[in-house]
């Protein structure tokens, strides 16, 4: 699957952004799908993710209540809406497909990923 991300850009505190991950080759559905973001002199941190299927999510903690991942099937995309973003947020985002069910919170787990779209929140 070749993933691609799109809708990166700069805003400010308290903006919202939607990302969006569009899949070709299979369908979104058949994989788990996460999103990671790195800063700048950062590792790769997990943000979230939607379970293959059941469509299950779970957040890191610091984006709880402020993002949520979806999917539409018929799009073959997945997206991630950012709501009240904060400077701690700026990072290039990357979308990344599992066919692993574990651990998803581990970058090591995905095995397909899109080439990233920067996000950049000012203060």
């Amino acid at each position: 699957v070749q993933l691609v991300e799109s809708g990166g850009g700069l805003v400010q505190a308290g903006d919202s952004l939607r990302l969006s991950c569009a899949a070709s080759g299979r369908t979104v559905s058949s994989y788990a799908m996460g999103w990671f973001r790195q800063a700048p002199g950062k590792e790769r941190e997990f943000v979230g993710y939607i379970r293959r299927n059941s469509g299950l999510t779970y957040y890191t903690e610091a984006v709880k209540g402020r993002f949520t991942i979806s999917r539409d099937n018929a799009k073959n995309t997945v997206y991630l809406q950012m709501n009240s973003l904060k400077p701690e947020d700026t990072a290039v985002y990357y979308c990344a497909a599992s066919e692993g069910s574990d651990y998803l919170n581990a970058p090591g787990r995905y095995d397909y990923w899109g080439q990233g779209t920067q996000v950049t929140v000012s203060s």
